[in-house]
């Protein structure tokens, strides 16, 4: 049995569901999705009282299952307009869970800024959060462990939030209680915001209870030697998330001065500093950590703690997203200059995609130099303060390019592009155009599929096989970095599922809990007023080749759908 939490922020008044079964499986991306839909909110203001947020744990969430303690938080986007589920690592996906709780939503708002407190004897209750506004995210999580204690987790709305800034997503502790996990995308933490909810504080209690606590650990164990024994899950192991931009750099599709070039460097001639391989051997050097876990249990381990050249902890971590955005986008090379401006982003709870992408467009206006740090120091300064420009910078890519009228803005659905060039990574490029979430890689991400000669109708087939799986391990608290393992196994995973909840899921529901998915957030963002239009990619991929590849995008929306259709209605 789990508990769901219906909570009245205006009332400060909570109803309780107890969950069982598939109730408690279909979880994350699926519930959101699921719970959006059904609650008629696709036309409301998402900044209004009336758009829930949605707090979601996995099956396995509270136990040591490597991988699958990620927290889903969704609502309607305030910055895409439409469906929109986040999710990050950190410990509060593994708190819910010793809570037993399988989820939570927040309802209306609070009349004054509060914290919202959970304890393991299951207490809910507000406190006043006074002494904590206007703090970033560290000076408040520092302030809450001396409040409540080391033992519990934490979900915080930055200083960003607070004003409803839509580059701002929720902060939730990680394993040594940095607030720097976070469910970053589409302006979560600005509805957090909205709702004058400035942290939510969790105990961390115990494992929780299980059907079959001794097979569910020993498939615990089982996942870990088929992870350890997977030659991609071994690099991960090794290098982390920032091996992707030696791969995206080679074949050319890094965004590199907002999408203007798809390499930042020719490794033949010197070395990619902001590469996985150099940022490794540096950070060994200055004893820095490599390998760290977001989440507890993880065996992955794909994030890094960078150090500076005296060996002091600088931000934890750099990965991949925040290279490619906010380093070569914006015309970085030194991982100096990039580590600082993300512990910046981490104090002030952004999102790091989004900021790299509204930065570089400032840039391409004219506003600042690409790769001038100082200027980008200045923008974070703004942002922070909240001042006129800061808060204009705060509503992110689309809105700052419309309004300095900057022809090249990097966005689908308001969103800004994840780090991939949709002109060479295509399939990738045709998941971010097709998703109901924005242009969101997590969504289906394939960067190595040879798309060599390939046709709209076998790229588009490679997408939504992936955008099911993706989907699906988004609703069942997975981290997709597990995807080697867990897509090929998916038999070994129902299993565990029906051990631990004392339920008869078949293998076939692992697919069509990612298609239900899928269909809800289509069914919601049409109800929003989305067409295919804004499934577009903006004109400049079209009609601008890449260097050096000299690629442009090959397929718009009309043809990347049509061949969705076909392919729907031969399934």
């Amino acid at each position: 049995m789990r508990q769901y939490h219906q909570i009245d922020l205006a009332t400060k008044t909570v109803t309780t569901d107890e969950l069982h079964g598939e109730d408690i499986v279909r979880a994350g991306r699926y519930l959101i999705s699921k719970t959006l839909l059904e609650s008629n909110v696709a036309t409301v203001d998402p900044l209004s009282e009336k758009n829930p947020l949605i707090f979601s744990a996995g099956p396995f969430a509270g136990t040591n299952f490597s991988n699958a303690n990620r927290v889903s938080v969704g609502c309607k986007s305030p910055l895409t307009g439409g469906v929109k589920e986040a999710n990050g690592g950190g410990t509060f996906g593994f708190a819910m869970g010793q809570l037993e709780i399988a989820g939570f939503t927040l309802h209306n708002a609070c009349d004054s800024w509060q914290i919202l407190r959970i304890t393991k004897e299951g207490e809910i209750s507000f406190e006043d959060a006074s002494p904590y506004m206007g703090m970033g995210t560290f000076d408040t999580a520092k302030k809450l462990h001396e409040k409540y204690g080391k033992k519990v987790s934490l979900g915080i709305c930055g200083p960003v939030g607070e004003y409803q800034g839509l580059l701002s997503g929720i902060s939730f502790s990680d394993v040594d209680l940095r607030p720097s996990r976070l469910a970053a995308r589409g302006g979560v933490g600005a509805v957090m915001g909205s709702k004058k909810v400035k942290a939510i504080v969790l105990d961390l209690h115990k494992m929780p209870t299980l059907h079959d606590r001794k097979k569910v650990m020993g498939a615990v164990k089982e996942y870990k030697k088929m992870l350890d024994a997977e030659p991609a899950i071994v690099a991960f192991q090794d290098i982390g998330t920032a091996m992707v931009a030696d791969y995206t750099n080679h074949v050319g599709g890094l965004p590199v001065n907002n999408f203007a070039v798809g390499r930042a460097v020719d490794t033949d001639k010197e070395i990619f500093k902001l590469g996985g391989d150099a940022l490794r051997a540096q950070n060994l050097e200055r004893g820095g950590e490599t390998t760290h876990a977001c989440m507890p249990g993880c065996t992955i381990q794909c994030s890094n703690v960078y150090a500076d050249k005296d060996g002091n902890e600088v931000v934890s971590p750099v990965e991949y997203e925040t290279i490619g955005l906010l380093g070569t986008n914006c015309g970085l090379t030194d991982p100096d200059e990039l580590a600082h401006l993300n512990y910046i982003a981490n104090d002030l709870g952004i999102d790091t995609i989004e900021l790299g992408g509204m930065i570089g467009v400032l840039m391409e206006a004219g506003k600042g130099q690409f790769g001038d740090v100082k200027y980008m120091e200045s923008v974070l300064d703004d942002i922070r303060s909240g001042n006129e420009n800061g808060k204009l910078y705060a509503q992110g890519t689309a809105t700052v390019g419309e309004h300095f009228k900057v022809a090249r803005i990097p966005v689908i659905k308001r969103q800004a592009i994840s780090a991939y060039d949709p002109r060479v990574i295509e399939v990738t490029g045709i998941t971010m155009m097709m998703t109901a979430q924005g242009a969101d890689h997590t969504a289906g991400n394939a960067p190595q599929y040879d798309c060599k000669d390939k046709s709209a109708d076998e790229l588009v087939a490679a997408s939504i096989d992936l955008q099911e799986l993706c989907a699906t391990a988004d609703s069942l608290g997975l981290c997709i970095f597990g995807r080697a393992v867990t897509n090929t196994h998916v038999d070994f995973i129902i299993n565990a599922i029906n051990e631990a909840h004392g339920i008869e899921l078949e293998e076939s529901f692992f697919r069509e809990l990612g298609k239900q998915t899928l269909e809800f957030e289509a069914q919601f963002n049409k109800a929003a007023g989305f067409t295919e239009a804004d499934d577009e990619l903006p004109n400049f991929f079209y009609d601008e080749a890449l260097p050096p590849s000299n690629k442009a995008a090959r397929w718009h929306s009309k043809e990347v759908n049509d061949s969705a259709r076909s392919i729907q209605s031969q399934a």
